[in-house]
């Protein structure tokens, strides 16, 4: 059950996070502003159908980090995996912005083997054992695994044919601000699909435009579409979704319709991998920001 827990959520937050799919990984926190240094603040983490309602797998603590206000580690404590959600606390004992969430790079495919499909990564693996080696023979009364898979790059076999590999790389953010709003934990690496915000996610008011600027590579991400889901569709008719799009700069301003927690994600996909062997690069920035009434 646990493996097959953190392959759920790796799968989740590494998808291809549109608002037609049905599942998407969040944290919500329980306020995303406190006024002193002696504070806690208690994470909902889960991937579900409704935002932001826990009704499918949690999200495995263990896979969240925490960001201080200078950049260093923190602990997450008094952490639970529940059925449908995991909670867990974070100490606020610094002044300034810090970044909670997740980071995730994987390599997910497919190859033939004797004309069966393998797949690589992803939500298949866990069940199969290792392709059998070449000539060898498959034991008696044993049949082929309904969705056979490997866990790794590495386990592909020699004889393999039709290897399709994608590099995919995605994070998953929420932000908790102590007194005055700080940057450094939205300093760039340079590296996959980021955002750099310009009005400050702490700091969004319904009746305020915000900027957010994504960088791929550290370069403008131009033309790249992103989309807000308002949380609370299960008291309302329709989703509410709604996109923008960033200028030749990689800036994308939001007008807000209204007050409330809303899940923003950009996917995007080119042919820049690094991953050896990978043909194709498929990235994601994912966040959860409150806006609040003028």
């Amino acid at each position: 059950m646990r493996s097959a827990l953190r392959l759920a959520t790796a799968a989740a937050l590494l998808s291809c996070a549109a608002p037609a799919l049905a599942h998407r990984a969040w944290l919500v926190p329980s306020t995303t502003i406190v006024s002193g240094t002696d504070d806690w603040v208690s994470i909902d983490a889960a991937i579900s159908n409704d935002l932001f309602f826990a009704d499918h797998n949690p999200m495995r603590p263990d896979m969240v980090k925490i960001w201080a206000p200078d950049g260093s580690p923190a602990p997450i404590q008094n952490a639970a995996t529940l059925h449908y959600r995991s909670v867990f606390d974070v100490r606020i004992d610094k002044p300034g912005t810090w970044k909670i969430g997740t980071t995730q790079s994987a390599v997910i495919g497919s190859f033939k083997l004797d004309g069966v499909e393998w797949r690589v990564g992803g939500r298949g693996f866990g069940g199969a054992a290792r392709p059998p080696a070449p000539g060898a023979a498959r034991p008696a009364g044993e049949g082929a695994p309904p969705r056979p898979s490997v866990a790794t790059v590495a386990d592909i076999p020699a004889n393999a044919t039709d290897i399709k590999l994608t590099e995919v790389i995605g994070q998953n953010n929420v932000f908790i601000t102590a007194g005055a709003p700080s940057t450094t934990v939205f300093q760039p690496t340079n590296k996959a699909l980021e955002m750099v915000p310009v009005t400050h996610p702490d700091e969004l008011v319904s009746n305020e435009p915000a900027t957010f600027r994504f960088l791929i590579d550290g370069k403008p991400a131009a033309g790249l579409n992103v989309t807000l889901v308002p949380g609370g569709k299960r008291y309302r008719d329709s989703e509410g979704a709604f996109d923008v799009t960033t200028g030749a700069d990689g800036v994308a301003k939001v007008t807000w319709p209204f007050a409330g927690l809303f899940w923003l994600n950009a996917t995007t996909t080119d042919a820049h991998p690094s991953a050896p062997r990978a043909t194709e690069r498929r990235m994601s920035y994912t966040a959860t920001l409150e806006v609040v009434a003028p």
